[in-house]
């Protein structure tokens, strides 16, 4: 209603939807609306901005656009007075009526605008049909920003099959929103694995009912399990290998692999010879051996070669192995017994078979040292996809990578190669085995651009930097590729969200979590409870951890038989032990061959014997 059209002395009428525009202008992806302003139109301020949804009708359809632009013809704004304003949009899809008035959208369009069409802003059943159509088993994870009383549906089904990635800046609740997407997984897929990359130590508080966590204090991972690039990396410390000795450890490792098969068992082997033929072992078969036996081979190696020039090459290679296991921060290499075959508990315990309730297995990686980390990540993803196939996709896992522009950075040169090449193999073909991926970072610019374009789904929250900007651009296929504009200045908890596991892209805010379930809430709370006695802190247990850690960091570059002599460990003769556990945790985990953990019937053993066979 005009303000012509009202009775004189009743007061304006607030009438948000009835304001309309005319189509001006379209080219076919946009098109500009000419419409009116002031304080003789009936409606709201906002009614005209940027960010919102617009319907154009056309014959018994309604064109949606996204606002993208609004400016004045004429650069002048009269205060009080009525303004012309050009709308810019872009043309999403169109909202169809069938012949039993029930709501269509699709993302195509029949008919464009002809000049004159009128527009005016979208009902809401509209926008509700927009952001429901085709979404099968679908589940709320917040609402839209434009109206807070329509959800935010995604398809968990399509979320984590075809892979997804949460991109954002630090403090805008990038980490809330992965907490409450894998919240929303577990619930819909139960049976799913879930394994965290977790380089802040972040996740482990928010699931303390669904999750283990797994630390520097109760890792162990055999250095067996490492292939012979993951284990070159933890001897040279990251710094680049030495060829002569990488191809040492390539000849040496299979023979001690041989000799510990044929040794004698003080406890009845598990698997090993009724599993393998040892002799055909390489250096990246998963098998047992001990360092004392490599150490042996490296020293009858040494004695051949008197007076030859390898010879320094096998003595600065047994340096390195003793100054290794001597380092306190690589036990979590050795520590697990050297005599029997813990591969079933160990993947048992990571990949929680059985899940007994808590299907997520939190690898929290900041205590562990730096030049090992890729390679700790590297057999973590590398078993999370040869499990799948070695079962046929009765383990289906969801790796998620915290922080993944570390592990698989745009420069190929910057970071581990074997790493990279494990993470590639599950985005490329992991949908095909029951292997999926998650990939969470702050710097999608540094990120492999391969990895990412494998994520069908993205959730983009605020992202500053104009070259995340461009990548997030080059994701969206289509339409709404104007909705990059608002990426700088979004909310916290809100993101635009597109790919497959929505049907158009969208403009959303997560739901709000509780204070004791966000990521690192126990962080939080224990520096919150340090801060009244931080004046009563003792500098000189400070000094002494400190010194500690040097002392580990020097004998970690101090390759000397002498560092080697002060650990005990491996390289002490075999002895007659009770089998055990290697993790320190207070879960009972099974023993017997008859009642190891299954997957509706898949035996655990039958599955080490079939990963074993593919690695040789």
């Amino acid at each position: 209603m005009s303000a012509e059209a009202m009775p004189t002395g009743e007061p304006r009428p607030f009438v948000r939807n009835r304001a309309d525009g005319h189509i001006i202008e379209c080219n076919g992806r946009t098109a500009v609306i000419y419409a009116q302003t002031g304080p003789s139109i009936g409606a709201s301020d906002d009614y005209w901005t940027v960010g919102q949804l617009i319907s154009i009708q056309v014959d018994n359809a309604r064109i949606v656009g996204l606002i993208f632009k609004v400016d004045l013809p004429e650069t002048r704004w009269v205060s009080g007075s009525d303004q012309d304003v050009h709308v810019h949009v872009e043309l999403v899809g169109q909202v169809n009526t069938d012949t039993n008035d029930k709501l269509t959208f699709s993302s195509g369009i029949a008919n464009y605008p002809h000049m004159g069409a009128i527009a005016h802003r979208i009902r809401a059943t509209d926008l509700a049909t927009i952001y429901t159509a085709s979404l099968k088993n679908a589940v709320s994870i917040g609402h839209l920003s434009q109206n807070a009383s329509i959800s935010a549906l995604i398809s968990i089904e399509s979320l984590i099959t075809r892979h997804f990635a949460v991109l954002g800046s630090t403090g805008v609740g990038k980490s809330s929103a992965v907490s409450l997407l894998l919240r929303k997984i577990i619930k819909q897929r139960p049976e799913l694995r879930i394994l965290i990359l977790d380089p802040h130590n972040e996740f482990a508080s928010a699931f303390p009912k669904n999750a283990i966590s797994i630390d520097h204090n109760t890792f162990d991972m055999p250095y067996w399990l490492f292939k012979l690039e993951e284990f070159a990396e933890a001897v040279f410390r990251g710094r680049p290998v030495i060829a002569g000795e990488v191809d040492a450890l390539r000849d040496l490792i299979p023979m001690a692999k041989e000799q510990f098969a044929n040794s004698e068992q003080p406890v009845a082997p598990s698997l090993l010879k009724r599993d393998r033929d040892y002799t055909s072992m390489t250096a990246d078969t998963p098998a047992p051996y001990r360092i004392a036996d490599l150490i042996k081979l490296i020293d009858e190696r040494i004695g051949q070669l008197e007076g030859k020039t390898d010879r320094p090459v096998m003595k600065a290679l047994k340096q390195r192995l003793q100054a290794l296991i001597a380092d306190p921060r690589y036990r979590f290499m050795f520590t697990a017994p050297t005599t029997m075959d813990t591969m079933r508990q160990t993947i048992s315990h990571i990949f929680r078979i059985p899940a007994n309730d808590k299907p997520i297995c939190v690898f929290q990686l900041a205590g562990l040292p730096s030049e090992v980390v890729n390679s700790v990540a590297s057999v973590l993803c590398r078993m999370a996809f040869d499990l799948a196939v070695s079962s046929d996709g009765t383990l289906q896992t969801l790796v998620v990578c915290e922080e993944a522009h570390r592990y698989i950075p745009a420069n190929p040169d910057a970071g581990f190669l074997p790493t990279r090449q494990a993470i590639a193999r599950i985005a490329k073909e992991g949908r095909k085995y029951g292997v999926y991926l998650g990939v969470i970072t702050q710097r999608p610019g540094e990120l492999d651009s391969t990895i990412l374009s494998q994520c069908s789904t993205v959730f983009a929250m605020r992202l500053g930097n104009e070259r995340d900007q461009e990548i997030i651009r080059g994701s969206i296929t289509g339409a709404s590729q104007s909705t990059v504009g608002f990426l700088s200045s979004i909310a916290n908890r809100e993101a635009i969200a597109f790919g497959e596991a929505v049907p158009t892209p969208m403009r959303m805010i997560f739901e709000t979590i509780a204070p004791e379930d966000l990521p690192a809430a126990n962080m939080t709370k224990k520096q919150e409870l340090a801060k009244p006695d931080s004046q009563h802190l003792s500098l000189d247990s400070v000094l002494m951890r400190m010194r500690q850690l040097n002392a580990a960091d020097g004998m970690a570059k101090d390759d000397t038989d002498s560092a080697f002599q002060t650990f005990e460990s491996p390289l002490a003769a075999p002895k007659p032990q009770p089998e055990k556990i290697p993790w320190r945790s207070t879960e009972p985990v099974v023993r017997t061959e008859q009642s190891q953990p299954t997957v509706e019937g898949f035996r655990a053993s039958d599955l080490i014997r079939t990963f074993r066979n593919d690695k040789t």
